[in-house]
């Protein structure tokens, strides 16, 4: 029996626990530039855009600490507007550098130490 509208399951979203809710949502939305979708203040739930799929950031008395087992990786446009604001925030990053393989990467850490990669293509690249 076949099923046409049967499909590899899809990544929704990225689910971010964390002690520091408000805090961390504000800086993804300012900092980042990610559109907050859904935040239910009561339940410290946020659902924000992130392109093709959505980080949802949840707040937990006891989150666990961060890893160095993942990052979140953004294709973003304006690395270098992204890199001066993550500066105004206090945060650790680098400027971004060019790879030989056509795009510049922004390494950077959240508030809450989690790590984060963001790159842009260069110009007429198509990836």
């Amino acid at each position: 029996m076949s099923h046409p509208h049967h499909h590899q399951p899809s990544l929704f979203s990225v689910e971010l626990r964390t002690a520091r809710w408000a805090e961390l949502v504000e800086w993804y939305r300012s900092v980042i530039g990610l559109r907050v979708l859904v935040r239910v203040l009561d339940d410290e739930y946020a659902l924000l855009d992130a392109g093709d799929t959505r980080l949802a950031i949840l707040g937990r008395a006891e989150p666990g600490a961060a890893s160095g087992r993942w990052s979140l990786g953004f294709e973003a446009g304006d690395l270098d507007g992204i890199f001066t604001r993550l500066l105004a925030a206090g945060a650790t990053a680098a400027p971004p550098e060019r790879h030989p393989e056509g795009f510049r990467e922004l390494r950077a850490v959240d508030p809450d130490g989690n790590r984060i990669r963001l790159f842009a293509w260069a110009p007429g690249h198509h990836a």
